[in-house]
């Protein structure tokens, strides 16, 4: 959410125009800018984002730290605090229960194993599984995490960041090979990332594992960077395949962040 000029302090209590409490809109809010900063921040830096004025954040995170979602460091500035932990892991599973009657589906129309998965930090963490009904099918733990570099769903995911967020992030996780095919440079990778914006989708190619392609595209305006993908022996996933696929995976992709989108605005 970009900073309103228009935004005024008033009573914690005072209605929005969504018809929610302000203190709770402002609160949330500053929790997300917090997990766009990378998950530490000073209360200078949340103004400057914000716009709202110091006295007002300090108040909010005051409340934030007295119930374990934000904590002081040392330094006095504000990190994400581990009640946090439990709430993303609840989420994550109720994505992932979402999710699985659309993946179904694309096991259903392409034979192979469907995948959802999100970027959690510097990784990226698998949500959702349907597997293939192929004897040889790929099988991928749900809550298994991996680097981003190598899986053509953090390609998905990191596609449209910006490239110098995506050289950070690499700088920070480094790029391993796990076969002789992985890419293992920041300007190769992101490289990779502009055929994958002009594509609209992005690929695995004997890059995570030698005999396995995969083909993944975003799941556009997610609640959180999302992404889904199926993935198979390199035989089955051909170029031909790869072109009749994309489409399919494209409409599931509208479908499961249309049943996001529906499922958050349900009535109290």
């Amino acid at each position: 959410m970009p900073p309103s000029a228009e935004r005024k302090p008033t009573a914690s209590s005072a209605p929005t125009a969504s018809g929610g409490v302000q203190s709770l809109e402002r609160a949330f809010d500053l929790l997300e800018r917090m997990a766009d900063a990378g998950g530490e921040v000073g209360l200078s830096e949340l103004s400057g984002s914000s716009g709202l004025p110091l006295p007002t954040i300090h108040r909010l995170m005051r409340t934030l730290v007295a119930c374990g979602s934000v904590r002081q460091q040392p330094d006095r500035r504000y990190a994400l605090g581990p009640r946090l932990i439990r709430l993303g892991e609840s989420a994550s599973r109720l994505l992932g229960t979402w999710a699985r009657p659309h993946l179904a589906r694309l096991v259903e129309e392409t034979g192979e194993t469907a995948n959802m998965a999100l970027l959690d930090g510097d990784e990226v963490v698998y949500v959702a599984q349907v597997p293939s009904r192929h004897s040889m099918r790929m099988f991928t733990e749900v809550g298994r995490r991996v680097l981003p570099h190598s899986t053509g769903v953090g390609k998905a995911l990191l596609a449209w960041a910006p490239a110098d967020e995506v050289r950070a992030l690499l700088a920070r996780t480094g790029m391993p090979a796990a076969t002789d095919r992985t890419l293992t440079t920041p300007d190769a990778f992101l490289d990779a990332l502009v055929s994958v914006r002009k594509a609209g989708y992005a690929t695995d190619d004997n890059e995570q594992e030698i005999g396995v392609r995969c083909i993944a595209v975003p799941v556009p305006d997610a609640p959180t960077p999302a992404a889904i993908s199926i993935s198979g022996p390199a035989g089955r996933l051909t170029d031909a395949a790869t072109d009749t696929f994309v489409p399919l995976l494209r409409e599931v992709a509208r479908d499961v962040s249309t049943a996001l989108a529906t499922t958050g605005t349900g009535s109290a």
